[in-house]
């Protein structure tokens, strides 16, 4: 039977891929900053064995403590996925510096403490799966993106980094979805073409994790023509996406 770790479960697509994975067979472990939320997800799961484990991923100390206590009371664990994210739509010269800190701690600073303790607690069994979830918004700047297009491209390099020096070990995995129905994009006041719900996301995510693809993301027809989008020589690329100043 496969534990896997979800970081990021009491909203969003952790939440819903949480309800996927358990109704395919997985044990949980569900962790985010709402320990009330996380209780009421773990009593509506199919199956048994499920734990909640409280946790703010910008604490190091906290995530480190956390690793070697799921790894004391659960042992062997199969998945560690990092879905805890914050965001609010900000322009530059106008950005509140406060909340800026905020989102680059939780979405990037985030990562890497989870990033450390996956490592720490997957390594010794010598295999396993460190999924990060990032977005398409970080393959390359896009207008009024900021700051969270630059935390999330720092994640697709750290997990490209991780997948370079760990994967011959592990299972390394980025996660890039376009828009998502979710209390963060409810916050966009702009049109967010192809949307596609929680449970939308976490059947084309839970569908790829054993796929030996290094990249899950989705939809796919979205994605596809960001990443168009984002090879284009600079000269053709800051032309189209003025237009979306």
């Amino acid at each position: 039977m496969t534990t896997t770790w979800i970081i990021g479960a009491s909203s969003g697509i952790g939440e819903a891929l949480a309800f996927e994975l358990a109704r395919r067979g997985e044990t949980l472990i569900l962790s985010a900053r709402n320990d009330k939320a996380l209780t009421a997800i773990a009593g509506r799961l199919a199956g048994e064995g499920h734990r909640t484990l409280p946790l703010d991923i910008t604490d190091a100390k906290a995530v480190t403590r956390a690793a070697l206590e799921v790894a004391e009371v659960v042992g062997h664990v199969d998945r560690v996925l990092c879905f805890a994210g914050a965001y609010t739509p900000m322009k530059l010269g106008a950005l509140d510096l406060k909340e800026v800190r905020q989102i680059i701690e939780t979405n990037l600073l985030g990562a890497f403490n989870v990033t450390e303790a996956a490592l720490t607690l997957l390594t010794p069994q010598g295999r396993g799966q460190v999924a990060l979830c990032a977005s398409v918004a970080g393959y390359r700047g896009l207008p009024n993106g900021q700051p969270y297009a630059a935390t999330k491209a720092g994640v697709i390099s750290l997990a490209t980094s991780l997948r370079a020096e760990h994967g011959d070990v592990l299972d390394i995995k980025v996660i890039n979805p376009g828009f998502v129905k979710t209390r963060l994009t409810d916050k966009n006041g702009f049109g967010m073409p192809m949307m596609v719900t929680p449970e939308q996301a976490a059947k084309s995510i839970a569908d790829e994790l054993d796929s030996r693809r290094f990249e899950i993301h989705f939809p796919k027809l979205f994605t596809r023509l960001i990443k168009l989008l984002s090879w284009l020589p600079d000269w053709l690329y800051f032309r189209a996406v003025k237009r979306m100043v």
